[in-house]
């Protein structure tokens, strides 16, 4: 799929499905559920790889984790889902022949078809303009941005009007830009609702509420494999509880046959 398909799709009303990989066991499972996004998230380096926020993620964490995603897709090329992947900290904020560079990097080694950027500072539309100059698609990211986790934190973004009025200018730049799509995380319902009507593009919500072109979650909330659930994301199962259980009575088992080597195994 490409990048410009998801802009169709706003404009024939169809809803857009965004689910994150980190390995090539997530992607095959992503893929089999029929999702039309792939994100490989830098939100891996909480997820997988135990850091308190995503600010410690390398580029080449980055890309070895997207060459794997690609590993396991089964569909052909043309059928497979799109790959975004983030742009990790200090991969676009140190100029544009960094971020090019960066971004041309997971283009041209993985399955990655686009990159996505965090914020609308005028250094970084001028990144997204770059980046889109060179060919390489970009999708953009504003509201709760945990990149910028020092600063904002994770609250809830865009709460009072002056706030809502600059989130909405930004977005507008982005999309000026040359962004075929925006996530918008952890806003208020109305205000995705405003920027799903006002822009061209595609809005993917995270924590904003229903009224949006698109959703896009962790794949690991869903599942409830993580150990903290974000406010917005509620798990379909508990799976982590789940797998703790399974492994649980298998270790269990393997302690009673060894206690009991003759007595045949329970089924």
């Amino acid at each position: 799929m490409l990048p410009a398909e998801l802009i169709r799709f706003k404009q024939i009303g169809r809803s857009i499905t965004v689910l994150t990989a980190w390995d090539s066991l997530s992607s095959a499972m992503v893929e089999a559920a029929g999702a039309d996004v792939v994100l490989v998230g830098d939100s891996l380096g909480m997820v997988i790889l135990g850091h308190a926020t995503t600010l410690p993620v390398t580029l080449e964490q980055m890309l070895h984790h997207t060459q794997a995603v690609g590993r396991g897709f089964s569909k052909p090329p043309n059928k497979q889902p799109l790959v975004v992947c983030d742009l990790p900290f200090l991969s676009y904020q140190c100029g544009e022949e960094k971020a090019v560079a960066a971004a041309g990097s997971l283009l041209k080694n993985s399955c990655a078809a686009a990159v996505k950027i965090e914020g609308a500072e005028p250094e970084t539309l001028s990144v997204i303009e770059r980046l889109v100059r060179m060919g390489i698609p970009v999708m953009g990211h504003l509201g709760l941005t945990p990149q910028s986790v020092h600063s904002l934190g994770y609250r809830r973004q865009a709460e009072d009007q002056e706030s809502q009025k600059k989130l909405l200018a930004q977005s507008q730049q982005i999309e000026q830009a040359g962004c075929f799509g925006l996530v918008l995380e952890h806003v208020p319902e109305e205000v995705a609702s405003h920027h799903k009507n006002k822009l061209k593009i595609p809005v993917i919500g995270i924590g904003a509420g229903n009224d949006c072109d698109g959703q896009v979650r962790v794949t690991a909330d869903l599942l409830g494999l993580s150990s903290k659930q974000p406010p917005f994301s509620q798990p379909l199962i508990p799976g982590r509880q789940l797998c703790i259980e399974a492994l649980q009575n298998w270790v269990q088992q393997q302690h009673l046959q060894a206690a009991n080597p003759t007595k045949e195994p329970s089924e």
